[in-house]
């Protein structure tokens, strides 16, 4: 049950599985706050903060924390930014929506996220519950009265006359809440007009390719093919040429990827159609998939997509994923690669290692925080596999209280990347963003990560498909007044403003504290614990990841001092 600490100088072996269990690193059930007076404060105050109450005041007082208080109230009452576990969405409707859309509380499936984009591109007013997925949690027997076959997404119709009509498959549902809301009502456009018939014939197009490329991409993955050997990608690719010049599906599967890179060329704009300046349907259709290909294709074959080579060989296909990553509502949904590769397993099979081999064995260690760099503090900017910032790294409302101004060289404005941005604001933001959530649910997190010590988990128990999936583990009841301590001073570490030199303090009243007030004989079962937390962070369902791997690497700088 214990986790292994995983530190610059011990790199241990991570079993794929699950992140944090859905009922305890969200937004859900955080105590109301009130909004005390934004005002700046000094390591001395942080050290005052000595409990969790105090921390979430803490947290409130920056800039950050009260913006981010805010827009837990507008979340409430679903008129508030696009976010992965909201349960209202009005987008200015006056009326109690009549349809409820049950989608996974993880963020892990993909036919929830192209549903979810789709309503949000759309503005549909809409009741959203989350049920877990059988990979990590049992689905409550409410749901499966309604949808015995279990599926998600399910779509709940209430009629005039009070019944209701459960609808699955997620092409039904969004074609049916395309055609439930047209033009006419003010909603966007999301399909070519039917007497189109040349747009229609593209569309049936586009749709075929996607499913070849999917089909594609499982051959690639899921099916045993030997590594390429050594050298770069680059050198494989014969001076970047296509992917015929590859053997067998690695082959295949750029070929199919420059049709998807020649299609998306066709048009004036980024998307797959011109007669809107938005995503439409058949962008959705592609991109919750496209996104995991690049995630286990730079995991388990080393290539990657987003690197400079193949923005190169596939600048169409990169400039749309850039404006996708240019929308609030994308961030809100998408994983960063370790989520995905910790997700794909349970719902596809095993991913098999092989094509570049040299590549692939520095993305893995890289995506699994295992290079003393990516999980590591001091944190680069940006990260050399996923790339952060070429669209909003941040919710908007945390981009404009921390004062961060767009390539545009507007403050907290989507539409543009953020590459160019203050290195030293956007690294403060991210630390407050991830020390306002940590101190939103302090006692429940701390019991939660007292799992990984070595009284934990010893219940009976079920078992889930994801390999770390345990929702019903007790904790390690001695060992968290201790968790709950070392977890305090990482918040208050987090939290700290002022720049630089306040976060450098911080770290070291931080290290001060864990060697000072853990004692010798739980300081290695303490370690235990944070890394069981570390591990099961989830991008975007806790934290995106400009702000998760801030969180990552404070429990790694934490882990460092007592292992």
């Amino acid at each position: 049950a214990t986790s292994c600490p995983n530190t610059a100088t011990t790199m241990m072996h991570l079993s794929c599985g699950v992140l944090l269990i859905a009922s305890v690193f969200t937004l859900q059930g955080v105590l109301s706050f009130t909004s005390p007076t934004t005002s700046s404060r000094s390591l001395a105050s942080l050290k005052m903060s000595s409990t969790w109450a105090d921390l979430q005041t803490t947290a409130s007082n920056t800039k950050v924390g009260g913006a981010l208080d805010q827009s837990l109230k507008e979340i409430a009452n679903g008129t508030g930014r696009p976010f992965v576990q909201n349960k209202l969405r009005l987008f200015g409707s006056n009326e109690r929506p009549k349809l409820t859309l049950y989608r996974d509380h993880a963020g892990w499936c993909p036919y929830c996220q192209k549903t979810m984009l789709l309503i949000e591109e759309k503005q549909i007013p809409i009741n959203v519950e989350l049920v877990p997925m059988r990979s990590y949690g049992d689905k409550p027997e409410s749901f499966l009265r309604m949808v015995p076959s279990g599926l998600l997404p399910a779509l709940v119709v209430e009629t005039g006359d009070g019944r209701k009509q459960t609808i699955t498959e997620s092409q039904v549902i969004m074609e049916l809440l395309d055609q439930w809301h047209p033009v006419e009502d003010g909603f966007k456009q999301m399909m070519p007009n039917e007497d189109d018939s040349d747009a229609m014939q593209r569309y049936n197009q586009l749709a075929r390719l996607e499913r070849d490329l999917f089909s594609w991409w499982c051959t690639l993955i899921f099916r045993p093919e030997g590594p390429m050997g050594g050298g770069g990608m680059f050198s494989k690719l014969m001076g970047g040429g296509g992917g015929s010049s590859l053997p067998g599906a690695m082959g295949g599967f750029l070929d199919c990827l420059a049709k998807v890179d020649t299609a998306l060329a066709s048009t004036s704009g980024p998307w797959f159609f011109d007669f809107a300046d938005h995503p439409t349907m058949i962008d959705f259709i592609y991109v919750s998939h496209v996104e995991r290909m690049l995630a286990s294709c730079a995991f388990w074959k080393g290539l990657d997509l987003r690197s400079d080579t193949y923005k190169k060989q596939f600048p169409a296909l990169n400039a749309w994923l850039d404006a996708f990553e240019k929308r609030e509502c994308y961030l809100a949904f998408k994983s960063d690669y370790y989520t995905h590769v910790k997700d794909i397993p349970p719902q596809y099979g095993p991913g098999y290692d092989g094509g570049f081999e040299d590549d692939r064995i520095t993305f893995q260690k890289n995506i699994m925080g295992r290079d003393g760099k990516s999980w590591t503090l001091p944190l680069s900017f940006d990260d050399p596999v996923q790339p952060l910032y070429r669209g909003v790294p941040l919710p908007l409302c945390v981009l404009k209280a921390g004062e961060i101004v767009g390539d545009n060289g507007v403050v907290g404005s989507e539409g543009t990347s953020y590459e160019t941005a203050d290195p030293e604001k956007m690294a403060e933001a991210c630390r407050q963003m991830a020390g306002w959530k940590l101190a939103s649910n302090g006692d429940k997190v701390a019991k939660f990560a007292a799992r990984g010590g070595p009284e934990g988990a010893k219940n009976p128990r079920k078992g889930f498909g994801a390999e770390l999936a345990d929702p019903y583990a007790n904790p390690d009841a001695q060992l968290v007044p201790y968790v709950n301590t070392a977890l305090q001073t990482v918040c208050r570490a987090l939290l700290a403003e002022g720049g630089p030199s306040s976060h450098e303090a911080a770290l070291s009243e931080m290290k001060q504290t864990l060697e000072t007030e853990t004692p010798k004989d739980k300081a290695r079962d303490v370690s235990s614990a944070l890394a069981y937390l570390r591990d099961r962070i989830g991008v975007p369902r806790d934290l995106p990841l400009a702000s998760a791997r801030q969180l990552r690497a404070h429990l790694n700088a934490a882990i460092d001092v007592l292992y």
